[in-house]
């Protein structure tokens, strides 16, 4: 039985602004005040796993040793067959030191051609104790991949993504309506009914 979270407050282990906005408004209906790696000062460390799981306990538990709180990671990427697989876990790699998502995406256009453009995300999520107790979520969305991008939303390879079922891109949905299909929102719901189900507010 996973444990529940009962902290006023939890570190998001990430330092993508877009990734940090995103579940800090997941979080936002528990009450639970989400507080940044990036303006805490919390270094990033090498990801260094070979599958998203990995890569966010790693994350996780690094936020946690360096400034004591519960820390909830994020390690996400685009999954792209026809790539064998790739990027994969490299997906922020693929957008280099400036973190151009642009130049990645127009990499995968260019290597995938004329092949098959199905494709997923993935969102793990590694919610971590200062004990060392760890909980593990793994979420998935299934679409194709378009060209030339669309839209503005979102961010990372949002705009060429297209979800199964729908005829707009993620970089086209309000961030709302993205929140209640997305991967990680399909991480974030597991979470929800193993860690959340139980929260209520702490008193101040």
């Amino acid at each position: 039985m996973a444990r529940l979270f009962r902290e006023p407050q939890l570190v998001i282990a990430t330092h993508n602004d877009g990734k940090f906005k995103e579940i800090a408004e997941l979080l936002n209906p528990f009450g639970i005040e989400a507080l940044s790696a990036t303006a805490l000062g919390l270094p990033e460390p090498a990801e260094d796993g070979n599958t998203f799981i990995a890569n966010a306990e790693i994350k996780a538990r690094a936020a946690v040793s360096g400034i004591g709180k519960p820390a909830l990671s994020d390690d996400s990427g685009l999954v792209v067959p026809a790539l064998d697989g790739a990027p994969g876990i490299h997906s922020a790699r693929w957008a280099g030191s400036g973190k151009n998502f642009t130049t990645a995406m127009k990499r995968i256009n260019q290597e995938l051609g004329s092949k098959d453009r199905s494709a997923y995300f993935v969102a793990a999520l590694a919610l971590a104790w200062p004990d060392g107790h760890l909980e593990v979520f793994q979420g998935t969305i299934n679409g194709a991949l378009v060209w030339p991008p669309r839209g503005e939303n979102g961010f990372g390879y949002d705009p060429m993504f297209l979800p199964e079922g729908y005829e707009i891109t993620f970089g086209e949905f309000e961030p709302s309506a993205k929140h209640h299909i997305s991967h990680r929102a399909d991480a974030f719901r597991q979470l929800t009914e193993q860690c959340l189900s139980s929260y209520s507010k702490p008193s101040l």
